[in-house]
């Protein structure tokens, strides 16, 4: 087993999306895991009510990620965004500051252990949960959506990595 499978052996993941083989193709890529899967944001809602995570991963739209978001960080969940329809800058600065550990375009779903593993590190070394976010997304996000990305929120981007 990979190091990276070593930090999240056991770990309780909640993965909320209205799309099952987005839930099957991440329940197969955590088999390390004790994945709980929910299609809606109720039933998510009631799995956080009931059950304790260690982490979750939700998409935005379909199951009203933001709102789950919220809840997450209420429970004390770290929460990571998946996103294909509502993949931008500007969702990745709302997730960021709505308390998201990590922002994830669902066509890079293929890494998801990797960055629960950069989260679970973060966290171990007390950094931020983003630290190595901009060292995996930044080339992603220019070839997506330009080079110059990051100019119209420039101090935002600028201030980023202020304590990675």
């Amino acid at each position: 087993m990979a190091t990276k499978e070593k930090a999240l052996e056991g770990k309780k993941i909640l993965i909320v999306d209205d799309e099952p083989d987005v839930l099957d193709t991440l329940e197969e890529m955590l088999p390390m895991c004790q994945v709980t899967k929910a299609t809606s944001f109720e039933q998510a809602r009631e799995l956080f009510e009931t059950l304790d995570f260690d982490m979750a991963i939700l998409d935005i739209m379909g199951v009203d990620g933001y709102k789950l978001l919220e809840i997450a960080n209420e429970k004390k969940v770290i929460a990571v965004m998946l996103t294909a329809h509502a993949l931008s800058p500007e969702h990745t600065i709302r997730s960021f500051e709505g308390g998201a550990a990590y922002y994830v375009p669902k066509d890079k779903i293929v890494n998801i252990p990797t960055y629960l593993n950069d989260i679970l590190e973060a966290k171990q070394k007390g950094k931020s949960l983003w630290s190595r976010w901009m060292e995996r997304m930044d080339s992603y996000y220019g070839q997506k959506f330009g080079s110059d990305w990051k100019d119209k929120d420039k101090e935002f981007w600028k201030n980023f990595n202020w304590y990675t």
